[in-house]
């Protein structure tokens, strides 16, 4: 059985779930405004694979153009499921990201986690943000959502923080859960083992399953402006 991210094995990494209900007690959320990523410059991305990462990041970034190109046309369902299956792929390892970048807790952009091969369960739901994005599907109908993940089965009582991406067909539909660690894309009453504490993207900020935004862009959510603007940096705008 596959289980959710964990992170037992540090001192840094037992205190996430905490930080993770102050940060939502806190409601953080950005100033970054809605249309601030655009499209992908990949001449730059490309170049910095290769000089950052090597050939084989070089490679993925070459797959990833022609993948949006030919996603063009195609209707959202098919986008979901080839950028939920591509990012699946080149993220290899799904580990610590004590581990993987040496701190307790950090967000890394697309192009280091497909470059390092390696990320949580933040690194996969933002690459699939990003690029759901970049091949056409409205932020509205995107949501990174932090879940308590049920591990053990329907019985157990051992949750752990997790994050997926959720997809509204429409503002009140049942949501589709594209997640690392189940390669099917799910709706939600399919995965009774997730339970929503709260979801953002670069329009607002929802508690549970609410589909009223609670938040304003008056406020900050540090974290994901970082990684945003890292990224952009990088070459996805």
């Amino acid at each position: 059985m596959n289980s959710p991210c964990q992170y037992p094995s540090n001192p840094a990494a037992k205190t996430r779930y905490g930080r993770l209900i102050a940060f939502m007690a806190l409601a953080w959320l950005w100033t970054i405004p809605a249309n601030s990523i655009a499209a992908i410059d990949f001449d730059r991305l490309l170049g910095l694979a290769r000089q950052q990462y090597g050939e084989s990041a070089y490679l993925s970034m070459a797959e990833l153009r022609t993948l949006l190109a030919n996603l063009n046309r195609e209707e959202e369902v098919e986008k979901l499921n080839k950028i939920n299956t591509f990012v699946n792929q080149k993220i290899r390892i799904f580990g610590e990201d004590i581990n993987i970048w040496g701190k307790s807790d950090y967000w890394a952009t697309p192009l280091e986690s497909i470059g390092k091969g390696a990320g949580d369960c933040e690194d996969f739901s933002i690459a699939k943000y990003l690029f759901l994005k970049e091949s056409g599907i409205p932020i509205q109908k995107l949501r990174l959502t932090y879940v308590r993940a049920q591990i053990g089965g329907p019985h157990s009582r051992i949750f752990q923080a997790h994050m997926v991406l959720s997809y509204y067909a429409e503002p009140n539909a049942e949501p589709l859960i594209l997640d690392n660690l189940i390669s099917e894309i799910r709706p939600a009453s399919r995965r009774p083992d997730l339970r929503p504490i709260f979801s953002f993207n670069n329009d607002g900020l929802w508690v549970g399953g609410s589909s009223t935004s609670k938040g304003d862009s008056s406020a900050h959510l540090s974290r994901w402006r970082d990684v945003i603007n890292r990224a952009r940096n990088e070459g996805i705008e």
